[in-house]
């Protein structure tokens, strides 16, 4: 049975972030592939939490590739799964310590 997904705050401003960022400098075929894509991971990680790479010593956090740039955290717990941060990987590791 697929896991509930939930998004943060956080997740959620970075997402619309990206999506603002690829309306003023790219086409609309970038801003649907970049949706697409997410929805994909979103439905894989629903299905088999975890499948993409642990981040933390816990294993509850998790990292999955959308795109080369932007990379999804995500927490899993018993019953859903918690979308924290839309990472874009060109910026500082630093900025990657959600957690």
């Amino acid at each position: 049975m697929a896991l509930e997904i939930v998004w943060s705050p956080r997740a959620l401003d970075n997402f619309h972030g990206v999506v603002s960022h690829l309306e003023e400098n790219w086409f609309e075929s970038v801003i649907k592939d970049f949706v697409k894509r997410t929805e994909h991971v979103l439905h894989m990680i629903a299905d088999h939490p975890n499948m993409f790479r642990q981040i933390s010593e816990d294993s509850l956090i998790r990292e999955a590739v959308i795109t080369k740039h932007n990379l999804l955290i995500y927490k899993v717990t018993e019953s859903k799964v918690i979308v924290l941060a839309v990472y874009d990987t060109r910026q500082h590791p630093k900025k990657k310590q959600i957690f």
